[in-house]
């Protein structure tokens, strides 16, 4: 898999804050070195949410690439945003401490009205609201900020947060939607569907928008023969994919009530007793010149730490999210749920060992790369959305949700771990070597 597929890129960063008094940031340094192979270069934004996720004057920052003698490395879910997040919040919670000052609060003084880096106002941004929902939720008022100060039993227990963003991607889609004499409906595009549920979500969008009971609609996907569709990854399926479905759905809708002039599509159909057939395209418009389109999210965690053996369990994850429209909440925390636990294994657990001499994984195997397991689940992932109603992104006005669930999860486990400890790691995965 590491050959032939790819992997997170190792990086190396550098982050330095400087704010006044009153916790208002002046300076943000952000330096970063990634690896990649001698016979192609791959980037990530490893320091994009940087540039504007905290309000600060004067940000410096810069990303250089090391050709090494490895594979390339790839995307892996919650790409440049996890990584670079992590040396981001860590060093927010640093500065909290040194400042004497609640993380939370800190960030909301430092929360931007707009995009200061591209000089754009956000298309909608809830990070306000994340914090206070997750806060609340999590019980953040009854945390006594003192490191090692919490305990139950002989464990040490932490607290930490960390705030999330990944952006709002949106790539032209296609769609046909066919209405038949029977009052049925088949829709269809060349999207796939690895597990986050696609095949529902799209049912949903095409049943809704045509009035139709949901299992008179049948939705067909993965298919090259069908209506083109973009890859399944980025945060983008249901933006593009479900707005192409929207719009053909309502495209056929509109054709059908026309033709039989009638007011329900049933009727309609049996009306004209022949097969509607229409397809649509969709594409991003000029928004991304006018807007700054980010989803946002808010991650509170709390661990256990033996202070005996240095291991840490993960008891309690709170994540709030402003992500546009939900169009499935089931499936939605779904996917927030996977990305708690992929944010556990980042933090506690993965970790690739190179052989310096040849550039080749020792352990690549999963007896030796450590994943989270149900044992490694905490019995509490508690997702929380906040209603958040943006016009602009797509014609669905959603923002994808797929990967932002990762991305602040390793910096709240580490600051987390800090409180519970008094140690500042900044080098992943937090094993228990590291703490003892």
């Amino acid at each position: 898999m590491y050959y032939g597929v790819g992997y997170r890129p190792h990086t190396v960063q550098r982050a330095a804050l400087g704010a006044s008094r009153d916790g208002q940031l002046q300076a943000i340094r952000h330096e970063g070195h990634q690896e990649t192979s001698t016979y192609e270069e791959f980037t990530e934004a490893l320091l994009s949410a940087t540039r504007f996720m905290h309000s600060c004057p004067n940000v410096h920052t810069r990303h250089r690439i090391a050709p090494m003698n490895v594979h390339t490395p790839t995307y892996m879910r919650a790409p440049g945003e996890a990584s670079g997040a992590y040396a981001l919040e860590s060093a927010m919670d640093e500065l909290a401490v040194a400042l004497n000052m609640d993380p939370v609060e800190l960030r909301l003084r430092n929360e931007p009205d707009r995009d200061e880096f591209k000089d754009l106002p956000f298309s909608s941004r809830s990070t306000r609201e994340c914090y206070r929902a997750a806060a609340e939720r999590f019980g953040w008022a009854k945390r006594n900020a003192a490191p090692r100060s919490m305990r139950d039993g002989r464990s040490l227990i932490g607290w930490g947060m960390a705030s999330a963003t990944y952006p709002m991607n949106y790539a032209p889609a296609s769609a046909m939607a066919r209405l038949l004499p029977d009052g049925t409906a088949e829709v269809m595009s060349a999207a796939s569907d690895m597990g986050p549920g696609t095949w529902t979500s799209m049912t949903q969008v095409a049943a809704d928008t045509l009035g139709m009971p949901i299992d008179r609609v049948k939705f067909t996907l993965g298919d090259t023969r069908l209506p083109r569709a973009p890859i399944h990854g980025g945060s983008m399926t249901m933006a593009s994919v479900g707005s192409a479905v929207q719009a053909a759905c309502r495209k056929a809708r509109d054709d059908a009530l026309a033709r039989a002039d009638a007011n329900d599509i049933e009727e309609a159909m049996e009306r004209l007793g022949q097969i509607i057939e229409v397809t649509a395209d969709v594409a991003p418009g000029d928004e991304t010149k006018r807007f700054s389109m980010h989803a946002f999210g808010a991650v509170f965690v709390e661990v256990a730490v033996d202070p005996d053996l240095g291991e840490t369990r993960v008891r309690r994850i709170v994540g709030a999210y402003g992500a546009g429209r939900v169009v499935n909440p089931k499936i939605a925390r779904s996917q927030c749920i996977g990305g708690m636990i992929g944010g556990i294994g980042m933090a506690l657990m993965e970790h690739s060992v190179v052989d310096p001499r040849n550039g080749r994984v020792t352990n690549a195997n999963l007896a030796e790369y450590a994943v989270p397991v149900h044992a490694d689940a905490p019995p509490v992932m508690d997702v929380i959305f906040v209603d958040e109603h943006d016009p602009h992104v797509n014609p669905l006005g959603v923002k994808g949700l797929g990967e932002i669930a990762l991305v602040g999860v390793a910096p709240a486990i580490a600051n987390a771990i800090f409180h519970a400890t008094g140690k500042r790691v900044r080098e992943l995965p937090i094993t228990p070597d590291k703490l003892l």
